[in-house]
């Protein structure tokens, strides 16, 4: 491990290069136009480890990214290292080394090193297969189904869509947990016959969750439970009307990680009725998730706390539904040893029990697995309609019963489907775009919204199909042709004859959308019907999303690539996006870029401009997704004009690969704001001396509590302004500003003198202004009113006093001007701040070395115009490799000091024609292994080379 004064050079070096990188790439526009929003640190509550710009879980481990032209450092480790504080606290410390010195040695004569990796490998003749675990090993009709999406096709058949477990990548991953939640009967309340089913996905560090309830009111509050029963994670529900609730917990620590995963978590519902009930439950792996397409709460007429949830699910190739049972409450037992319980399950339909299976459960293992085979033909009809109930029935002198209806699963993802031409049956390059979204109903019927645009020929059908088992020889499940709009190009209805095989497939990602075309009668475009995973943004997947398209990018591209996204404004004027391309070839399938940009300025000024430009996000995949904030006010105004387009870029197409217009309504005038109604509520919210006392977040300062965000002038000296920031009070001087009025008056309560406007005893026959305004004005930033004419610094929670900005209040109109204070123009070349509170700097009387300089004032806008790198200050024109703790010198990489500002750029590389490339050690660029084998001939012969030359 580094030594602390190590780990900070290295630290500071990385955190330095990462922000004068920016800095330049935002000055060299418009060569590099965009520069990707940094995702937004959590708040200081959780523990874990902040690290250029992006926060890492304890534990979490990384290789630093410099970011451009560095990249990320693969031969450098850093570890988020749990610490704890002496009151216990647990916070993260960053950990970084040097890994190259662990790198193997190798028994092959010509290792090479793969793009990505620290250390050289031996080159491998056989590509490894993946290993993948069984998913369900109590279904034993799962092993049969891979096998058969394997050998079902022909091998000349190329349907890159079709989407199984071992195909997602590496950001798509996920791993599925669920729970049953019945009353909590040794709870102080009354035992609730409420039962609740929860299901988890969770992907890299968040966790969404789709919970439904029944025989309870809406609950209001969702606590997770770690191993010792405390709280984890509080999620307040909104309030609704629906029986299904959609939530995210993001950024799990490691520590919380593991516990999930070996199944020690508890998850626990509670209303806030007057009746108040609680249903509480365990978080279970279940390898049966993955495989599961309809499902069942089996609740009781009892407030007994009993209750339990079926998966099941359909064979692919025979009509046998295998089902698994997971129950809660049914066996009153507390002894040491198991009880044995005998139980019925059966299958009703309106009280006639159709099938009946009698099996032993225990108290210890009350999961129970079994299939009903060879369903007839009104069994499947009325499991598609909703119609059929499970219920068990335990055996003995106090029989127990909890039955529920069987319906398709539900969840909080999005059945959706995009639609290109890279995934028709014949692959091409159209630049055409489909779009479709789905709603299942507990009755089997699926409503449908499509719309299609940029098609080469004129729309010939759109179907819903399965996948071919052969080459152009499709299977078409439903026709939506005849509900088509050519006018709009889209498609709006319902499938009310779903068969419960269909409901099977769609729930499996198994069917199809096709759009078949003049010139593409076997289908120009087609897409997967597949769900997308819950991600807890307000973007209103219940609307056609924008379709996004090659013919819609100026000018069009004829790509095979498409995609579609959801775009909204929330009230706080913040962008929340979520974007799903589908149809990049193996090769494009690199970085993809999503842009947001002005529409109106593109028939004005050239593409490389940066005005209404921003960058949402850099993804790998299929999917992105996030929330941008400090939108400009114009950018807004495309938006509710529909004068704004998002675009998807790629390595291929650097200019946009598929764009799409965007019209979201708002009322965002002057930009991102915060929203007044919600903080005039919080303020009447945090009056409640109890309630401030139960938030963790809350301060205790001059024995009162106050609440995260407040601002107050504390007791001891009113010259002093105080702000609550998570439990700790900041308290800074008030700077008076420096009045230009002839007459001030020093207000009794206040710190600052005011100017005095009343007027002179001789100016008392003058007719006095009746413009005035009586109050003086209203500044937003720290939510006071001024006197008429008084200045003031504005105060900006939470960083305090803007020191180098005025603000004045005009009398007349009662409105606030703000402006920043112009420093005088200096001679010297070190100016230096006398005063901590300063704005401006001065020149020294005597000069000081760049050596001498604090680090605060090389990052003042008006300081000297030379550059800090890492410990290091550089002149003007200044010309370095960069040397990097742990690293070395990166003699691949060039930078230079612009007028204060650090560029850096990596060495340009000439393109290689020979297929024999070899890279040498501490080599910038790679190399012809011929020219390599020439040089070494020439080094071994220095008496012919000196003949040569002379």
């Amino acid at each position: 491990m580094l030594d602390p004064r190590a780990l900070r050079s290295l630290l500071c070096v990385l955190s330095c290069a990462w922000l004068h990188t920016g800095a330049a790439s935002r000055l060299k526009s418009p060569a590099l136009p965009i520069q990707s929003e940094r995702e937004p640190l959590p708040s200081k509550g959780l523990s874990g480890c902040s690290f250029g710009g992006r926060f890492y879980s304890l534990e979490d481990t990384w290789h630093p990214d410099l970011g451009e032209p560095f990249g990320v450092m693969h031969c450098v480790q850093c570890y988020c290292e749990p610490q704890k504080s002496r009151r216990g606290k647990v916070f993260g410390k960053v950990n970084c080394k040097n890994i190259k010195q662990d790198c193997p040695e190798l028994d092959c004569d010509d290792p090479v090193l793969l793009p990505g990796h620290c250390c050289k490998t031996c080159p491998k003749g056989v590509d490894d297969k993946k290993q993948t675990d069984s998913v369900v090993d109590s279904f034993e009709y799962f092993h049969e189904k891979g096998r058969e999406k394997e050998d079902d096709l022909h091998k000349s058949y190329n349907d890159r869509s079709y989407l199984s477990s071992e195909e997602v990548g590496p950001g798509e991953s996920r791993t599925d947990f669920v729970a049953v939640l019945t009353g909590v009967t040794d709870s102080w309340l009354p035992s609730s016959s409420g039962v609740a089913r929860a299901r988890f996905s969770l992907t890299r560090t968040s966790l969404a969750f789709s919970i439904t309830y029944q025989r309870m009111d809406r609950p209001s509050k969702i606590i997770f439970l770690d191993s010792d029963g405390t709280t984890a994670f509080e999620y307040r529900v909104p309030k609704g009307q629906s029986d299904m609730i959609c939530g995210v917990w993001k950024n799990l620590a490691k520590p919380l990680m593991r516990q999930l995963h070996s199944e020690q978590m508890r998850i626990s519902m509670s209303t806030s009725t007057s009746r108040r009930e609680e249903v509480e439950g365990k978080i279970i792996k279940h390898r049966a998730l993955f495989a599961e397409t309809f499902s069942s709460t089996l609740t009781s007429e009892e407030d007994s706390g009993m209750g339990g949830i079926a998966m099941l699910t359909l064979s692919d190739t025979e009509n046998n539904l295998h089902f698994i049972l997971i129950l809660q409450g049914l066996i009153k037992h507390k002894d040491k040893e198991p009880l044995l319980m005998p139980i019925r399950v059966q299958l009703v339909y309106r009280q006639h029990i159709l099938r009946e299976i009698r099996a032993n459960i225990t108290s210890h293992d009350p999961d129970f697995a079994e299939v009903l085979t060879d369903l007839n033909s009104r069994e499947l009809f009325w499991l598609s309609r909703g119609q059929l109930e499970i219920a068990v029935v335990t055996e003995g002198q106090d029989p127990r019963q909890i039955s529920g209806f069987i319906t398709g699963r539900k969840s909080c993802d999005t059945i959706q489907s995009v639609m290109s031409s890279g995934d028709a049956l014949t692959p091409g390059k159209t630049g055409g775009v489909g779009s479709a979204i789905f709603n299942l109903h507990d009755n089997g019927t699926l409503d449908y919204q499509v719309q299609v645009a940029g098609l080469t020929s004129d729309f010939l059908g759109l179907t819903i199909e399965l996948k071919p088992r052969r080459r152009n020889k499709r299977s078409v499940l439903y026709d939506l042709t005849p509900e088509y709009n050519k006018a709009t190009g889209k498609v709006q209805g319902s499938w009310s004859r779903l068969e419960a095989r269909h409901i099977h497939m769609l729930l499996q990602n198994e069917l199809f959308i096709n759009v078949a075309t003049a010139h593409s009668q076997e289908g120009e475009l087609r897409g997967q019907i597949k769900a997308l995973l819950y991600n807890g943004l307000e973007a209103p997947r219940y609307d056609l999303p924008t379709p996004l398209a090659g013919n819609f990018v100026s000018p069009p591209v004829r790509t095979g690539a498409s995609g579609h996204a959801w775009v909204s404004v929330d009230k706080q004027c913040h962008l929340h996006y979520e974007i799903v391309v589908a149809g990049l070839s193996k090769a494009d399938d690199l970085t993809v870029n999503a842009h947001l940009h002005g529409l109106a300025e593109i028939g004005e000024i050239d593409d490389s401009s940066t005005t209404h430009k921003r960058l949402l996000t850099g993804f790998y995949g299929s999917q992105a997704q996030g929330v941008l904030k400090d939108i400009s006010a114009e950018l807004l105004q495309h938006l509710d004009q529909g004068t704004a387009f998002i675009q998807v870029s790629t390595k291929m197409n650097p200019r946009g690969e598929i764009r799409g217009r965007v019209h979201v309504p708002n009322n965002c005038e002057l930009g991102t704001r915060v929203d007044v109604e919600e903080a005039e509520f919080d303020d009447l919210f945090v009056k409640d001396p109890e309630e401030l006392k139960k938030d963790p977040h809350t301060c205790f300062f001059e024995n009162q509590h106050h609440a995260h965000g407040s601002r107050w002038t504390p007791n001891y000296d009113k010259c002093f302004s105080c702000s609550c920031q998570k439990r700790t009070v900041i308290c800074d001087p008030v700077i008076c500003p420096v009045l230009t009025c002839s007459r001030t008056i020093q207000p009794e309560a206040k710190c600052c003198p005011v100017c005095d406007e009343r007027k002179d005893p001789k100016d008392m026959k003058a007719p006095e202004r009746v413009d005035e305004h009586p109050e003086g004005c209203y500044f937003e930033g720290d939510q006071k009113m001024h006197a008429p004419g008084t200045t003031w610094h504005p105060f900006v929670p939470p960083f305090g006093y803007i020191k180098c900005a005025v603000c004045t209040c005009k009398g007349s109109s009662g409105e606030v001007h703000c402006e920043k204070v112009t420093c005088p123009v200096l001679t010297c070349s070190h100016p230096v701040r006398r005063n901590p509170s300063d704005c401006c700097k001065e020149c020294p009387e005597e000069e000081r070395t760049p050596a001498g300089l604090e680090h605060s004032d090389m990052m003042q806008a008006d300081g000297p115009r030379h550059c800090k790198f890492g410990k290091n200050y550089y002149q003007n024109s200044d010309n370095w490799h960069p040397w990097v703790p742990l690293v070395g010198e990166m003699k691949c990489i060039n930078c230079w000091c612009d007028h204060g500002v650090t560029k850096c750029q990596r060495k340009q590389c000439p393109v290689l024609t020979c297929s024999n490339i070899n890279r040498r050690e501490g080599a910038c660029c790679p190399e012809c292994l011929d020219s390599l084998e020439e040089d070494d001939l020439m080094m071994k012969a220095p008496d012919k080379r000196r003949t040569f030359r002379h």
